[in-house]
């Protein structure tokens, strides 16, 4: 197959992108080529802003492609952009959307495809909903071969998955556990989260190019297991050779304390927050064989060792730091005044 990816080198895309090259796909990758080292030999790279469409169209001339994969829309103008470019010259358009679309809380934690979409707490997964409803109009109005993706937590070796941690990342996380501190989690740690590694979301993605069924649906793509945040926070230390120090507070007190660009309202109690266990039933019978076989403790061992072998990866966040600091010593105090 043909097949452009509009991004390709993040989190999720980058896993897709050497699947698909070692295949012996026609591979194309559009993005603004900062990680163009990381790209596999024998892709071709477009190297160019999306929003520049005139050199789009330079670039790729009268290409048709069999699938066009979007990773880096998040709005609805970014879908129209897409679909004047796209129309009529791929088989198939693949939108990246969210799970965090799904409604907060749902009616059922158990998530599937047909869950209602609705998220008070996050804009950003407003969007999500916004260009989904417009993907699929296009679909129905006029035929637009869409295809609709919705990941939840898919992680890769360059970052460990923790729930709360500032705008840096979440190396400052670990350092608080290397140190012997407490690290923050929501709620008491018991809510049930699902972990994909994104070799096996790459796979499942992979299924669904060229497949007919895929026309004018929506999939979601996760693991089968789920896990406490406190296994997830254990796995962690575990790995980490450390003793896991958890203090629990709520997510709406997070939220309600933490400065803006933490985002915990859409974070927190837009998503992570809340128990969800997701049925990839519909997933399994389009792309048959279907199997995330990456356990969390193994992927996070990946994780912590990569992390560890990469200096420029180990972004300290005093700011951050410094605030669950005060947030424990708070609380503390709340405790000893009541």
């Amino acid at each position: 197959m043909k097949i452009l990816l509009i991004g390709g080198t993040g989190t999720i895309s980058s896993a897709i992108t050497r699947q698909l090259a070692e295949s012996g796909h026609e591979l194309w990758v559009l993005n603004r080529g900062n990680r163009k080292n990381e790209v596999p030999a024998g892709v071709r790279q477009v190297i160019c802003d999306i929003n520049d469409e005139a050199e789009v169209l330079r670039q790729t001339g009268d290409q048709v492609f069999d699938a066009v994969c979007e990773f880096i829309g998040f709005l609805p103008s970014q879908v129209e952009r897409d679909i004047r470019l796209f129309c009529g010259r791929t088989r198939q358009y693949v939108y990246i959307s969210s799970a965090s679309a799904y409604n907060k809380p749902a009616a059922s934690h158990v998530i599937t495809e047909g869950t209602a979409l609705a998220n008070p707490y996050w804009e950003y997964s407003r969007n999500k909903i916004a260009c989904e409803e417009l993907l699929m109009k296009t679909y129905r109005e006029e035929g637009f071969p869409v295809t609709i993706v919705r990941p939840s937590h898919t992680y890769c070796e360059r970052s460990v998955p923790v729930s709360v941690h500032g705008p840096k990342g979440s190396w400052q996380v670990l350092k608080r556990m290397l140190e012997g501190k407490p690290v923050l989690i929501q709620g008491d740690g018991s809510s049930l989260w699902t972990l994909t590694w994104n070799e096996d979301f790459a796979r499942g993605f992979i299924g669904l190019l060229g497949n007919p069924k895929a026309i004018g649906e929506a999939f979601q793509i996760m693991s089968d297991e789920q896990l406490t945040w406190n296994q997830i926070y254990q796995s962690v230390a575990n790995v980490l050779g450390v003793t896991f120090k958890p203090y629990y507070a709520s997510s709406d007190f997070l939220a309600a304390v933490s400065p803006m660009e933490y985002d915990f309202t859409g974070n927190l109690l837009g998503d992570k927050s809340v128990t969800v266990v997701f049925d990839c039933t519909k997933l399994k019978r389009a792309v048959p064989g279907f199997c995330a076989t990456t356990r969390f403790d193994e992927g996070v061992r990946r994780c912590v060792d990569y992390l560890m072998s990469h200096p420029e990866l180990q972004v300290e966040d005093p700011e951050f730091d410094a605030w669950c600091d005060i947030v424990i010593a708070t609380l503390e105090k709340a405790k000893e005044w009541i």
